[in-house]
């Protein structure tokens, strides 16, 4: 089934529409949103224990914050947004470089057909700018270097990808697992599925970079449905997945990505309560659900879940979840998050050199380096993602290893760095379970109907719940506008 994108804008006029006929509906409906917006006004963000919001969002990530955004936009005013960290923006997250630039340390790519994310950087007024790929990509192996020039791709083998599309077409993004072949499908790794092919030794390093980079694991890991279903996502081409080139890793946000969330999270006010972490949740199954958080109770008609489903794992429900949710959330893989780097330079000075500031080793601790420069090139920036069983735990050490095979690869030049910054999800932040969602196989047959399934008065939302673009910020985007309409729906049912 292939899926082909709606034009971003008359997607966005579709739901404007459809938000401004839900908000009214829910007016006309006799729910009293003015009398219960100005009860929300004279209450605090989370609302007092006395008091009933119509609606509580659990993660002010790109979801939950794009759904409280659309709520406003309906004309409802009564929800609050309850983030269990000192911040905004999920699995977004900026860090300052100096001279007012940042570096990316979370998800920060868009490219084609990811319409929703790019719509509302729109709305949001933030501007976006190429990813920087002109020149050769240098490789390290063993005691070798090689500069090559890859032309914005990953040198996957263009027939062998031309397979994998075409197999997707009958591979539905938002239900994989009712595929006419799932149950043959979901038996194989990639993996699996490339060595079938008799892929070469020269193109494994490429298949093993694009795979990972998309799906946060080796092919040996990731699920040949679940994979199917992301280039379904592509509109069934895989060339829009792999690396930058009219890829998903092709544009980048002027500032940032965390900058979409801080800009909602601004318009949105006292609506967003940080440091509140929702602990347990009690009634899903009534008409009023308690939640009960660090920084106290707070009383919803519908609550919508914009978290990841592992991390839902974390909540205690009472009553408990139908056991297929449960056994969803319990077998939903928490990978190791991941380690992001970045090396700041006074300039990029690898472009001197015709290089484009990428970088693969084939079994080192580098497993992608790449320029994220701002756009005018006023500094450098090497970000990378990292084998973290092959990096020093300590910072120091760290910025050593890579100093010396980034000199290796591209000169003593890069001997001088101006800083060097490393989040280790795993450690820094306890509420990133997983960075990219990795399913393996057999996961889509065993659990995929649980996956949307509301649950009494909890919706569930976030990034892997998206129709298309699973596990991207698009995803993210598309979930908080999907999940915003099914609570105004079903409070004007109520």
């Amino acid at each position: 089934m292939s899926r082909k994108s709606s034009t971003s804008g008359s997607a966005d006029m579709q739901r404007r529409q459809w938000l401004k006929v839900a908000g009214a509906s829910v007016a006309a409906g006799g729910l009293a949103l003015g009398a219960v917006r100005a009860k929300a006004d004279a209450a605090p963000a989370a609302g007092n224990d006395g008091d009933v919001l119509d609606v509580a969002i659990v993660g002010a990530g790109l979801a939950g914050l794009t759904a409280a955004r659309d709520l406003r936009y309906a004309g409802c005013e009564s929800f609050v947004v309850l983030e269990a960290r000192d911040r905004v923006g999920g699995r977004t997250l900026n860090y300052d470089v100096g001279g007012g630039h940042v570096t990316e340390v979370g998800g920060q790519w868009i490219g084609p057909g990811q319409t929703a994310v790019a719509d509302l950087a729109r709305e949001l007024e933030v501007g976006t700018f190429p990813s920087y790929y002109a020149g050769k990509t240098v490789i390290l192996g063993g005691d070798g270097r090689a500069e090559i020039d890859l032309q914005g791709t990953f040198g996957t083998d263009e027939a062998v990808a031309a397979k994998l599309s075409r197999l997707s077409r009958d591979v539905p993004s938002a239900t994989p697992w009712t595929s006419p072949k799932a149950g043959e499908l979901d038996r194989l790794s990639v993996g699996d599925w490339l060595a079938q092919q008799g892929i070469k030794p020269e193109d494994r390093m490429g298949w093993n970079a694009s795979i990972s980079l998309s799906g946060g694991v080796a092919p040996a890991k990731m699920g040949l449905l679940h994979f199917l279903s992301m280039i379904n996502s592509a509109d069934c081409d895989y060339a829009q997945l792999d690396s930058i080139k009219h890829s998903a890793q092709e544009t980048r946000f002027v500032g940032g990505s965390q900058i979409l969330s801080t800009r909602m999270a601004q318009q949105l006010g006292d609506k967003v309560r940080l440091s509140s972490p929702v602990r347990r949740i009690v009634g899903w199954d009534r008409d009023v659900v308690t939640l009960q958080t660090d920084r106290g109770t707070v009383r919803a008609k519908q609550v919508v879940m914009a978290l990841h489903p592992a991390l839902c794992h974390q909540v205690q429900f009472d009553p408990p979840l139908p056991e297929k949710r449960s056994a969803l959330q319990r077998a939903w893989p928490a990978h190791s998050p991941a380690r992001k780097t970045a090396m700041v330079y006074r300039r990029p000075f690898w472009r001197d050199k015709g290089l484009n500031g990428h970088l693969f080793q084939t079994d080192g601790p580098i497993f992608w380096a790449y320029d994220n420069s701002p756009p005018g090139g006023e500094i450098g920036v090497i970000n990378a993602f990292v084998r973290n069983a092959l990096v020093p735990s300590d910072p120091q050490a760290a910025k050593q290893m890579h100093m010396d095979l980034y000199a290796q690869a591209w000169g003593d030049d890069a001997r001088a760095p101006v800083s060097y910054h490393d989040r280790d999800w795993g450690l820094a932040d306890p509420w990133t379970l997983t960075c990219v969602s990795a399913i393996p196989p057999g996961f889509w047959s065993a659990h995929g109907e649980a996956l949307r399934a509301p649950c009494g008065n909890l919706i569930w939302s976030g990034t892997e719940t998206a129709n298309i673009w699973a596990g991207y910020m698009d995803g993210a985007v598309r979930s908080g506008h999907q999940s915003a309409l099914q609570a105004l729906n079903a409070l004007r049912r109520a």
